[in-house]
C-alpha cells in the first residue's frame, strides 16, 4: 500500500469532527502524520517532501484540520532535531508535534534588529542554571507561549558572533514579565518582554555554550523555508498550547470559527486584488485617467511577476529543495506590493483617504491595508538585509566591512551599550 493509500485509509477510521483537538492531534502524531519528513515516534515517519505532500492532498480532501502551526513547530522542533540532545528530543518534539505546546522567539532586542549580534541580554552561569536579564521586543505570540527559543549573551569578552548561547527557556516564571504592544492599525500581536533574573536550567542548552549563532542562524533559515510557501496540510484552524484554550474544543466547531474568520480575511484580501483596486478607480471617476492607468498596469504586471515566482518557489519545494535567495526575493516583493496599493488606492481615494473606520469608503478597508503595509518592510528581515542577502549570495557582490568582527563584544559601542566599563 503507498502512501497515499494509507493515509486515506487512516483517515477514513479517525477522522470525525466530535473529537476535540487534543484528540485528533495526538492522533495525528502518534501515526506518524503530523509531520511527514520528521523522524518516527517524534510525529513524522522520515517521508520523502513529495510523499509528505501527499499527506498533506489527502488531509485537504476530508476537511480535516492540519497540524498545529507555530514559531515551535516551524522552527523550534526542528532545531531541537538538529542541534539538541537526545533527552532534548524526547522532552519536547513529541509534545510540539502534538500541539501540547506553543513556543515564542526571543531574538529582536530594542538594540538589536537586523544586526541581531549585537544583542545584550546576558546570561550568567550559577550552577546548574543560567541567569537571565535584559530586554527582548516584537516578540510575537509571548501571551500564549510555554516556552521560548533564546539567545543571550554569554561571553561578553568574545567577539560579539562567539559569546551568545541558545537557550529553551520556560515562559511562566516570575521573573519573565510580557506587554503587549498596541500598533497603529489597532492590533497588539506584539510584545515587549524584560527578564528579571529569570532562570533557564543548563540542560536547556542547544548545542553548546558561547555556539548560540550557528544555531540562531539556522532558525532564521527554517522561518524563511516557513515564510517562502511551504505547503500547509489540510484546514488551518486550533492554536496549539494550553494557554490558548482551544484543545479542547471540539474541531468541528474550530473548522466553523476557520471559516467565519476566513470570511475576514478574504475580505481584507480582496481590497488589494487588481479588480477590486481598478473598480475603486472607476468609483473615483480615475479610470481613465492616463496616469492612474498607469499605476494601476505596474501593480497589475507586479502582482503577476510576484505570483509566477511564489509558484516557481513552491515547485522546488514540493521536490525536496531547501529555500534559496529566492525567499529574499520574494521578501522584497511583498513588501514593495504593500507599499505601492498603498499609495495607489489612498492616491484614487484623494481627500477620503484621510478618513477612517465607517466614515471612509469601503468602511476603511484601504487604510487598514496602508497601516499595515509599514510592517511588510520590518517583519521577517528588513528590506534592507533581503538587500544584503541578494548582493551578496545572488550576485557575487563583495560583504558589507565587518570591522568589528573580532573585537571583544566588551568592547563595542552597539545599540544601547554605552563603553564605559565600570558600568558592566
Amino acid at each position: 500500500m503507498g502512501v497515499a493509500e494509507e493515509v486515506r485509509s487512516w483517515l477514513a477510521d479517525n477522522w470525525n469532527e466530535e473529537q476535540t483537538l487534543r484528540q485528533w492531534w495526538g492522533r495525528l502524531a502518534e501515526a506518524g502524520w503530523t509531520f511527514p519528513t520528521w523522524p518516527r515516534g517524534f510525529g513524522g515517519r522520515g517521508l520523502a517532501p513529495g510523499e509528505a505532500r501527499q499527506v498533506a492532498e489527502a488531509l485537504d480532501e476530508v476537511g480535516a484540520i492540519g497540524p498545529p502551526g507555530g514559531l515551535g513547530q516551524m522552527m523550534g522542533a526542528p532545531i531541537v532535531l538538529d542541534h539538541g540532545t537526545d533527552e532534548q528530543r524526547q522532552q519536547w518534539v513529541p509534545r510540539l508535534a502534538a500541539g501540547l505546546e506553543s513556543w515564542c522567539q526571543f531574538f529582536s532586542e530594542p538594540g538589536a534588529g537586523s544586526d541581531l549580534a549585537s544583542l545584550q541580554t546576558r546570561a550568567v552561569r550559577d550552577g546548574d542554571v543560567w541567569v537571565v536579564n535584559g530586554q527582548k521586543v516584537w516578540t510575537s505570540g509571548a501571551r500564549t507561549a510555554d516556552r521560548g527559543m533564546l539567545v543571550a549573551r554569554t561571553d561578553p569578552d568574545a567577539p560579539k558572533h562567539k559569546g551568545i548561547t541558545y537557550f529553551i527557556i520556560d515562559v511562566d516564571q516570575p521573573g519573565i514579565e510580557i506587554r503587549p504592544l498596541k500598533q497603529m492599525d489597532g492590533g497588539a500581536s506584539f510584545n515587549e518582554v524584560f527578564f528579571t533574573d529569570a532562570v533557564v536550567p543548563h540542560a536547556n542548552v542547544i548545542s553548546s555554550p558561547n555556539n548560540g549563532w550557528m544555531i540562531a542562524v539556522a532558525t532564521l533559515a527554517y522561518e524563511r523555508q516557513g515564510i517562502g510557501g511551504r505547503a500547509r496540510s489540510g484546514v488551518a484552524a486550533g492554536m496549539p498550547g494550553e494557554k490558548a484554550g482551544q484543545l479542547d474544543v471540539a474541531v468541528g466547531e474550530l473548522k466553523e470559527r476557520a471559516r467565519r474568520a476566513a470570511g475576514d480575511q478574504e475580505g481584507m484580501a480582496s481590497a488589494v486584488s487588481f479588480r477590486s483596486v481598478a473598480d475603486l478607480a472607476r468609483q473615483f471617476g480615475r479610470g481613465e485617467d492616463p496616469v492612474a492607468r498607469q499605476a494601476l498596469t505596474a501593480y497589475y504586471t507586479s502582482r503577476e511577476v510576484h505570483r509566477l515566482n511564489l509558484e516557481r518557489s513552491r515547485a522546488a519545494a514540493q521536490t525536496g529543495k531547501k529555500p534559496g535567495p529566492e525567499v529574499s526575493t520574494a521578501k522584497l516583493a511583498t513588501s514593495r506590493l504593500a507599499h505601492s496599493v498603498r499609495d495607489l488606492t489612498l492616491g484614487l481615494e484623494g481627500p477620503h483617504g484621510m478618513l477612517l473606520g465607517e466614515d471612509a469608503p469601503h468602511g476603511g478597508r484601504y487604510q487598514q491595508v496602508g497601516l499595515r503595509a509599514h510592517a511588510s518592510s520590518i517583519a521577517g528581515g528588513s528590506d534592507e538585509i533581503q538587500h544584503n542577502i541578494i548582493g551578496e549570495r545572488v550576485l557575487g557582490l563583495p560583504k558589507e566591512p565587518q570591522v568589528d568582527r573580532d573585537v571583544a563584544f566588551r568592547d563595542l559601542k552597539v545599540g544601547t551599550q554605552t563603553n564605559d566599563r565600570r558600568t558592566r
